[in-house]
């Protein structure tokens, strides 16, 4: 199961998720997975990606953000920036969905912190 918080401000939708995979080797094909779908949930292009390092997170190479541009289902134009990471084997996704996420998903993903 996954365990998701969201809220609206200012257009903009901020989640984050999380899930318990008591598994070590299912953290990296995991982080793959909630790449892709974030993907095919906005019949996204390719999106570009950079490593992503979250302060207190388990260094994991498959830990990376990502700007995607895509499609509600309604049809809409929607851009989304996310973080993919995890701690042990917890997995995480911060998101932010909107027109233009710009400078609001900045600073929510780079306040990311896990506190032990």
């Amino acid at each position: 199961p996954m365990t998701l918080l969201s809220c609206e401000a200012d257009g903009q939708t901020f989640a984050l998720a999380h899930a318990e995979l008591g598994d070590p080797a299912r953290v990296s094909p995991a982080l793959a997975e909630m790449a892709a779908a974030l993907v095919a949930n906005l019949q996204a292009g390719p999106p570009r990606t950079m490593p992503l390092a979250v302060p207190g997170m388990t260094p994991n190479a498959d830990a990376r953000r990502l700007w995607l541009r895509g499609r509600l289902p309604d049809a809409t134009p929607v851009q989304e920036q996310a973080a993919l990471f995890a701690y042990g084997t917890r997995v995480y996704q911060a998101a932010v969905l909107g027109t233009q996420p710009g400078a609001a998903a900045d600073a929510f993903i780079d306040s990311l912190r896990i506190a032990p």
